[in-house]
């Protein structure tokens, strides 16, 4: 039995010098790009968590049969010994992924390290025949040779400061940015 991800309160408007972005509006836009990447073979999985929120409400969106992916990047990560087990997700993959088409989803991409686990994770479960990414906002700062395919918005932001996708208990997206 899986966990359902937490929720947060309705976000407050922005203050003075924050960044303001309208995860709805960049939801509308990546819903764009899927249907445009997407082939009548195409399988969703979303990174835990907002990754796997887009996936859901895409694959719904999309009016797609079934469930979407989630994986989870727990197992593979690079910074195990710094950061510990993390309570996420688990991997559910409700569809075959050999030989699949994959598009795999993200709420921000910044380093890449997150990817390379999350692609070590679903080779665990087969050898797909394509894995593609699109993402809501990439921020830029990669560590390693990864690029979406499609990113709904790009944006610059200190190393300083963290970027994630949140949900109010109404099921609406929008950002929070802290400081690390």
């Amino acid at each position: 039995m899986s966990a359902t991800p937490p929720t947060s309160p309705t976000p407050s408007p922005p203050t003075p010098g924050t960044l303001a972005l309208d995860a709805e509006a960049l939801y509308r836009e990546l819903l764009r790009g899927v249907r445009s990447l997407r082939t009548a073979h195409t399988q969703l999985a979303g990174i835990a968590s907002g990754g796997a929120w887009l996936a859901k409400r895409l694959q719904k969106d999309l009016g797609l049969p079934g469930e979407a992916g989630v994986l989870s990047s727990a197992m593979h990560r690079d910074d195990f010994s710094q950061r510990g087990m993390a309570v996420s997700a688990q991997t559910a993959l409700p569809f075959d992924v050999n030989g699949a088409d994959i598009l795999l989803l993200d709420d921000v991409l910044y380093t890449g390290r997150t990817i390379r686990a999350v692609l070590n994770e679903l080779f665990d479960y087969g050898r797909p025949a394509s894995v593609r990414l699109a993402v809501l906002v990439d921020r830029g700062g990669r560590e390693l040779p990864v690029q979406a395919e499609f990113a709904a918005a790009r944006v610059a932001l200190p190393d300083t400061q963290s970027l994630a996708l949140a949900r109010t208990e109404a099921g609406t997206f929008h950002f929070q940015v802290q400081e690390a």
